[in-house]
């Protein structure tokens, strides 16, 4: 495929920004055509909400800023959001019933630092309910479907997002992950996605699932992409996150370049084992050989708990659940029960219409692990693994700069395959469950392409801090390869 664009929306977030600063286009040109596309593309399920005449605002001001000179390196790119962050101007509804026609007094703050870097928000994007699945079925309003086989999920919970930058309607868009929900979507669209290392970027004004899990990343084309948008995104809010770091903003940008000479990629047998499907094994293979070419030695190493990350996951993740949903109960806002006799029943009602069937079930095991007489059993115990997990890692890092392996199992699977047996999407997670685990960043690069010619994402997992390194690395197989640069066949091209 060439890589000369044709169309606006063939640019990428640093292409985009380059004609923006020479004003070859106007901000105001560039997003009536990402508007008027993704209206169009209604089909996919990709938005739950617009507010074109405060979008349009945005552009001007933006055409504005230019003009002045006043300009950042992201000043009038358009740019989307996960329905997790909450907006003044657009509808914040998690994917929930709960939460539908809910207006947020405040904006988040990674939507604040897109907004001051010159970004123009397109829209909110859809979501698995609370960010809680790896379909995007969850999602109380309709489920996305995948650019590439529009019978197929996109990935989830940030299903929204990778669909709508994989058909072109938005050039980058936020996600968020706690057990996978920016890489595995990532994946199965053939995007380029990165979760920081947990407090890099702010959770305030983040919908909470999991606290000590959720981080906030971005999701765009490229990894040069997602480096230009991880600067404005992170830096330290110690006023409104507690769990914030206290490091200031980086330009992730500054070692895109890097040699891979005598780098060290860590190759967990973990990641290789039975359950790895051969289309997904032989891509990530072939990814991995270009790291060779360009310099890198394959390591060996082992991540011994790696399939205790699942039940580790599934009881950490749902206990915090249990507690931060428990703030939805129809008394300040959100949906309430119209016909209760009291507020005991009021809560009941309100709950029982409000949530899906997989935030229901979260809840239930959540409150189930962190009753008496279990907690010590099952959450304790958990929290003993996690940090097992974490230390196997460090003990990896001896040996390796950074580990690689496949993103997920297989391939994305047909819409509805999995929607009875939960326990089969849970286990769709066991590559990126560690790393969040720990904390640690993680990234998806586009690596080709496997069964059904559905995209395959190699998973790049770095030590604490090492979000560059990472970019870097996704960045010099970019050059290397065209794996990025491929596009659905069902795009509609002329929109």
């Amino acid at each position: 495929m060439s890589s000369s664009p044709s169309h606006i929306h063939d640019f990428t977030v640093a292409q985009l920004a380059s004609k923006l600063r020479s004003k070859a286009l106007s901000a105001l040109e560039v997003t009536q055509h990402f508007l008027a596309r993704s209206h169009a593309a209604e089909q996919l399920g990709a938005y739950l909400a617009f507010n074109d005449e405060f979008t349009l605002s945005q552009a001007r001001a933006a055409d504005a800023r230019i003009a002045a000179g006043d300009v950042s390196p992201l000043t009038g790119v358009p740019i989307a959001h996960k329905d997790i962050f909450v907006t003044k101007d657009f509808p914040s509804t998690a994917g929930s019933k709960m939460l539908a026609g809910y207006y947020s007094s405040f904006d988040s703050t990674v939507g604040n630092k897109l907004a001051a870097s010159g970004m123009i928000s397109l829209g909110k994007l859809n979501c698995d309910e609370f960010a809680m699945g790896s379909s995007n079925e969850n999602s109380a309003f309709k489920p996305v479907r995948n650019p590439w086989d529009h019978q197929r999920i996109p990935g989830g919970s940030s299903g929204g997002s990778a669909a709508a930058v994989a058909a072109r309607l938005t050039p980058a868009a936020t996600g968020t992950d706690t057990g996978g929900s920016i890489r595995q979507p990532a994946a199965f669209c053939g995007i380029t996605g990165i979760k920081p290392t947990y407090g890099r970027a702010s959770r305030y004004g983040m919908v909470a699932f999991a606290s000590s899990l959720d981080q906030a990343g971005p999701m765009a084309r490229t990894a040069e992409d997602c480096a230009l948008l991880l600067s404005a995104m992170c830096g330290p809010d110690l006023d409104s996150d507690s769990t914030s770091l206290d490091m200031p903003a980086e330009d992730y940008t500054r070692s895109l370049n890097d040699s891979l000479d005598s780098l060290r990629i860590g190759i967990p047998k973990e990641f290789f084992g039975e359950g790895l499907s051969a289309d997904v094994r032989a891509a990530v293979d072939a990814a991995l050989q270009e790291y060779e070419k360009l310099g890198a030695k394959l390591v060996p190493i082992s991540l011994p708990r790696t399939e205790l990350s699942i039940p580790v996951y599934y009881i950490i993740a749902p206990a915090e659940a249990s507690s931060n949903l428990s703030r939805f109960d129809g008394v300040k806002f959100g949906h309430r029960a119209q016909n209760y006799t009291d507020l005991n029943d009021m809560y009941k009602k309100t709950r029982a219409e409000g949530f899906g069937e997989e935030v229901k079930r979260r809840i239930m095991i959540g409150t189930y692990v962190l009753s008496h007489g279990y907690y010590d059993a099952y959450y304790l115990q958990a929290q003993k693994i996690r940090r097992m997990i974490a230390d196997d890692f460090q003990q990896a890092f001896k040996d390796c700069d950074v580990i690689a392996g496949p993103v997920a199992p297989t391939v994305a699977w047909k819409l509805g395959e999995k929607a009875d047996d939960p326990v089969a999407n849970y286990l769709a997670d066991i590559f990126t469950l560690p790393a969040s685990l720990a904390g640690l960043p993680g990234m998806s690069v586009p690596a080709g392409f496997g069964a059904h010619g559905m995209p395959v994402g190699l998973q790049l997992i770095g030590n604490y801090f090492g979000e560059a390194k990472l970019l870097n690395m996704a960045h010099r197989l970019q050059q290397a390869t065209d794996w990025h640069l491929q596009k659905p066949a069902t795009l509609q091209e002329g929109v």
